[in-house]
């Protein structure tokens, strides 16, 4: 089987900030992660070559689009490849953070999901990828096994 690749796709290097927790997040998962730089409203060839160089591979990818306002990204990726797309867009105070909603609707067949923090889209994108690779999925488990332990820990240790 082929290593699974994550690749962070964000609309600007403003939001360089941003992938690099995902990417940091992702890590732990033990998922290669490569980041590019590709706007959506700017330079459309230019995402359209990056996506057919990850397409046409035999690895399993996963691709994450991060970009904000008007997250045409995270659409016209998914509208692009045949691979789960996973938007996390930064977050925003501009507009009352009305601009998720660029995120949310999306026309008939394009099916991006959608996650707000950052290192629950590189678990969601860990997730996919354990669905056929068995240490991924251990790692995953080993994940939520550690988190679970916090709670109980943090229970333990309350003066009740």
């Amino acid at each position: 089987m082929s290593v699974p690749l994550l690749v962070i796709l964000m609309g600007s290097k403003a939001d360089s900030a941003h992938c690099q927790k995902i990417a940091e997040a992702a890590q732990q998962f033990g998922l290669e992660v490569v980041q590019r730089i590709g706007s959506a409203h700017k330079t459309p060839a230019h995402v359209l070559k990056l996506l057919a160089e990850y397409e046409t591979g035999s690895r399993p990818v996963v691709y994450i689009t991060v970009a904000g306002r008007s997250n045409a990204l995270s659409g016209f990726v998914d509208g692009a490849v045949s691979a789960p797309v996973i938007a996390c867009p930064p977050p925003a105070e501009a507009f009352g953070g009305a601009d998720i909603f660029s995120s949310l609707r999306m026309p008939s067949g394009i099916a991006p999901a959608l996650l707000l923090e950052p290192a629950n889209a590189a678990l969601c994108a860990a997730k996919i990828f354990a669905m056929n690779d068995p240490a991924i999925r251990e790692r995953v488990r080993a994940f939520q096994q550690q988190q679970a332990q916090k709670v109980t820990n943090d229970d333990a240790n309350q003066n009740v």
